[in-house]
């Protein structure tokens, strides 16, 4: 996995890695399970904020409330999520990460099993990690 390395102290890579591995990491699961309040609360109020998603995209506030609704109403029943991250890195108050997302959910009532490739943007706001830009395509299996 890349990113900077690790000196022994806490460091902003550190903190930024444990919210990727928990509020990150379960907004995404609650969005597999129908509820897109805790992906939106993680994403940027302030623009720019993008998807270029595997299905649908989104740029600004309002296309980006649209996607999130309408994601959620599509997914229900997650029984895995796991987010495989490959790089990453942090300077200052941005971030990125690059990874693969292994989903298994219904999608439209229909149980589905699928890989993304994910590289999202993150900004620092206030003290606290934003996601700002996502990508995601399929992963031919």
């Amino acid at each position: 996995m890349g990113g900077p390395a690790h000196t022994g102290a806490v460091t902003d890579s550190d903190d930024f890695l444990a919210w990727v591995r928990t509020a990150l990491h379960d907004a995404e699961l609650a969005l597999h399970n129908g509820d897109a309040g805790p992906r939106r609360a993680i994403w940027s109020r302030n623009e720019p904020v993008s998807v270029l998603g595997a299905w649908r995209s989104a740029f600004g506030q309002r296309e980006l409330d649209e996607l999130f609704v309408s994601l959620a109403q599509q997914f229900s029943k997650c029984t895995a999520y796991e987010f495989e991250l490959l790089a990453y890195d942090v300077q200052g108050d941005m971030a990125y990460t690059a990874g693969l997302e292994h989903t298994s959910a219904s999608v439209d009532g229909m149980p589905r099993s699928y890989v993304l490739r994910a590289t999202q943007v993150y900004r620092r706001e206030d003290g606290l990690w934003k996601v700002a830009h996502r990508h995601g395509d399929t992963v031919a299996e």
